[in-house]
């Protein structure tokens, strides 16, 4: 069997995925599984993943849904992963030519029981690190600490182990959203594992202008359900008074795109939000205005 299933969520990103195939092609170590979800494209993504499947260069798996979004991708790959580890490449990065073959080393060398898997660097066309590295002499944390005990900035790659993330619930899929924050996954994982910490680059991004990162603003506007999962997930776990009391106000504003108005159900800062309201509809406010431009 395969040691690790590099899985790509793909919706109408025809235009896009011929970069990664060839990235993969490239890889000095091939011990793994390429698993494309399509997430409802209608473009010509199905016919181009069957003829890199009839060249057989590569092992790869095709999986066709109705459009979930980002998070029902990454729940449909979840399902039906099988090998030891897994990590998502979105369909408009690819990987360095060495990237698998540092993962399964990195792994083989480390591994734990008590770890969950691996925080890599991302890093742009030119080789740049996105954002910072990460402490050298810091061999691991949880992903929180990474970013709010060292201060680290910029996406990172995750390689988890598949046994692990199937222990955790499945992102929630809301009637009419199709955007639910990965980090509440992690955010789970790091209650009660570590990563192990590997300063080298898994994964060259390029953010895209339809892609989320470039649209927040309106994503909390079309999405905001989803949100207010998530920043009642951030609530209960997240330790720092500053980090909540924004997410605080970001589940004011996504209540108040529901129009449902239950500010304090399954909320565990309900003080902390009552007394904060005035300043959540400012902040609403400001969403609201970004959204529209």
């Amino acid at each position: 069997m395969k040691k690790i299933t590099i899985f790509t969520p793909t919706y109408n990103r025809a235009y896009t995925l011929p970069q990664l195939y060839k990235s993969l092609l490239k890889q000095t170590n091939r011990d793994f599984i390429w698993l494309v979800i399509d997430d409802g494209s209608s473009d010509n993504t199905k016919e181009l993943i069957q003829q890199w499947q009839e060249e057989a260069q590569i092992e790869i798996r095709y999986i066709y849904q109705d459009n979930q979004g980002m998070h029902g991708a990454h729940n449909t790959a979840y399902k039906n992963i099988d090998t030891e580890l897994n990590v998502c490449i979105d369909s408009d990065d690819y990987m360095p030519d060495d990237a698998v073959e540092n993962i399964l080393d990195f792994w083989q060398q480390n591994k734990l029981d008590k770890i969950a898997g691996i925080v890599g660097l991302d890093v742009d066309k030119t080789g740049k690190v996105i954002g910072t590295k990460m402490p050298k002499n810091i061999k691991t944390a949880t992903l929180s600490d990474i970013y709010h005990k060292y201060g680290v900035k910029g996406d990172k790659k995750l390689v988890l182990r598949t046994d692990l993330v199937k222990k955790y619930p499945l992102y929630p899929l809301f009637e009419g959203e199709r955007f639910v924050p990965l980090g509440t996954l992690y955010l789970m994982i790091d209650q009660d594992y570590e990563l192990l910490i590997l300063n080298k680059p898994l994964c060259v991004v390029e953010y895209m202008e339809d892609g989320s990162t470039m649209n927040i603003f309106r994503q909390y506007r079309n999405n905001p359900k989803g949100f207010r999962y998530a920043r009642q997930v951030e609530l209960t776990y997240l330790k720092s008074y500053k980090l909540k009391f924004i997410k605080v106000l970001h589940l004011i504003s996504s209540t108040l795109f529901i129009k449902d108005f239950h500010f304090l159900k399954n909320n565990p800062e309900k003080m902390m939000t009552f007394f904060s309201l005035p300043i959540g509809l400012l902040f609403h406010l400001y969403i609201r205005n970004q959204s529209k431009k």
